[in-house]
């Protein structure tokens, strides 16, 4: 007892990790893969099969660290979507740790720090995106990191911390474009130095860490279609106008979104201990809760009056900093308090624990918001059924090697051919080729290749066939649900043969 006593928080450390890694591996692919994962990880196969196109991701206006990352894990574990979401999962374990101790940093409280770490493990809002093979947990664990060496750096004036908080800078900017939301908040954290004469050594350091930073962005200009990362952006955001052409819209449906995700996958019990934090605490830490709120709630406006798209995943890396104001609740010491923000967090881990078994369980189920939904489970970007129509197709060309197989996809890019290439990646002799939307007959191609002798099928969901397959000349292989739709209706992804 006395060990246990004396060391506690290690214990607990290390039970929380433990909790955390149990809770992401488990039933890691029972969400089919999505869209941008298809897409990401057939970058990184080809990328890890070609060492010439090292900078891919360029072509479509997207930083690659995350998928040279991801080619440590293809090389060594078989399931490419499993080798993916492993890099999500360590991320998110890496801003779990940085989480912690940010919140240690900040209110020198081991039970806030503590309380931080289990917060973030069990959110159904962190759990679910640490389980997908996409860049936005690894920006934000990034982006926790610049936070943590900044604020070392600038407290305890050090340019080691001020470079490191370069790397960490540069390593979101290699991961994503919002990456800048960290590097123009950087100066929020002056608000920490000792007195205003401590500027002229902090902004110096401030410089070094950008200027690092940046100078890591940059290396991407060795690669070709550099310029892409600019125009591609401009697909996503308005120009700074728009705030005085329509300053309402999106910002006011999006806002709405953003606390509608917040309250579903938060979920709303979290939203309860921030605001008992800021109550609170305010009075005693102002500073840091100041902070807190413009690294959680500043991207979250910003992007909401530029954005032209926002899903929740967009504003993953603001979620952290929400994490540690709910923390800073149990810096309070009044008995009868603590037995009530006790029972409240309490409520918050039951409810994020029922969530998740139900996301680990049967993700159809879970109280999903409507956009993710529809987006990883319903629709056109949800993969159920490519992991088996590439199990289908690899059986049937192993029991006849002789055999050449040409399977059409919808689409050129996506969950569709992307989906099914990353399963059949060591099957070359497996020709898979997109054929477009809209379909209505059979594609040339594939009528050329079925005279020529191959077995020829189409892969398609079924919303995007135009006709009956059965009387365009295709026989029905396989076909494979997704979730329902509000409307009771479900779409299904086919198998089609050629006849």
């Amino acid at each position: 007892m006395k060990y246990i006593k004396n060391n506690w928080i290690y214990i607990l450390g290390a039970v929380l990790i433990l909790a955390l890694f149990s809770l992401r591996f488990f039933h890691l692919t029972i969400i089919p893969v999505f869209a941008d994962e298809a897409i990401y990880i057939r970058w990184a196969q080809v990328m890890k099969a070609e060492e010439t196109l090292r900078f891919l991701p360029l072509s479509d206006g997207k930083e690659p660290l995350f998928m040279w990352v991801a080619i440590a894990f293809l090389k060594f574990i078989r399931d490419p979507l499993v080798a993916g979401r492993i890099v999500s999962i360590l991320s998110g374990f890496g801003t779990m740790i940085g989480v912690s101790l940010l919140s240690y940093l900040l209110f020198k409280n081991k039970k806030v720090a503590l309380a931080a770490a289990l917060i973030y493990a069990v959110s159904p809002f962190s759990f679910f995106f640490d389980r997908m093979a996409l860049v936005d947990s690894m920006l934000t664990m990034f982006g926790v990191w610049t936070f943590v060496f900044a604020y070392l750096s600038f407290t305890e004036e050090r340019l080691d911390y001020a470079m490191i908080a370069g790397f960490t800078l540069g390593g979101a900017w290699l991961t994503k474009s919002p990456a800048l939301f960290f590097a123009i908040m950087l100066p929020t954290l002056w608000l920490f130095i000792k007195s205003p004469k401590t500027l002229i050594k902090v902004i110096p350091l401030t410089l070094v860490t950008l200027i690092i930073g940046y100078g890591m962005f940059n290396v991407l200009r060795l690669g070709p279609n550099f310029e892409l990362i600019a125009s591609r952006n401009l697909d996503y955001v308005y120009p700074l106008n728009h705030f005085l052409v329509s300053p309402l819209d999106p910002l006011k449906p999006f806002l709405i979104a953003s606390w509608q995700w917040l309250t579903t996958m938060g979920p709303w019990s979290l939203l309860i201990l921030a605001l008992i934090g800021c109550v609170i605490n305010f009075k005693k830490h102002w500073k840091e809760l100041t902070i807190l709120l413009i690294w959680f709630l500043g991207p979250i406006i910003v992007q909401s009056e530029f954005a032209k798209v926002l899903t929740a995943r967009y504003i993953l890396f603001s979620v952290p900093f929400l994490v540690i104001i709910s923390a800073s609740v149990f810096l309070e010491k009044r008995r009868n308090l603590v037995k009530i923000l006790v029972v409240i967090l309490a409520f918050f881990i039951g409810q994020s624990l029922i969530f998740d078994y139900q996301l680990l369980e049967n993700p159809q189920k879970a109280n999903l918001p409507r956009s993710e939904r529809s987006g990883y489970l319903e629709e056109w970007t949800s993969g159920y059924g490519i992991k088996e129509t590439s199990v289908y197709l690899r059986n049937l060309q192993n029991s006849n090697p002789r055999v050449k197989i040409v399977a059409g996809t919808e689409g050129y890019f996506g969950t569709l051919p992307d989906g099914l290439e990353i399963y059949l990646n060591d099957m070359p002799q497996i020709t898979i080729v997109g054929v477009g939307l809209g379909i209505g007959k059979v594609p040339d191609p594939l009528s050329s290749a079925r005279k020529a002798g191959d077995e020829t099928f189409l892969v398609i969901n079924q919303s995007r066939l135009n006709a009956d397959p059965l009387k365009i000349g295709f026989d029905i292989i396989a076909s494979y649900p997704k979730a329902y739709r509000p409307d009771g209706t479900r779409d299904s992804l086919l198998l089609l043969k050629v006849r």
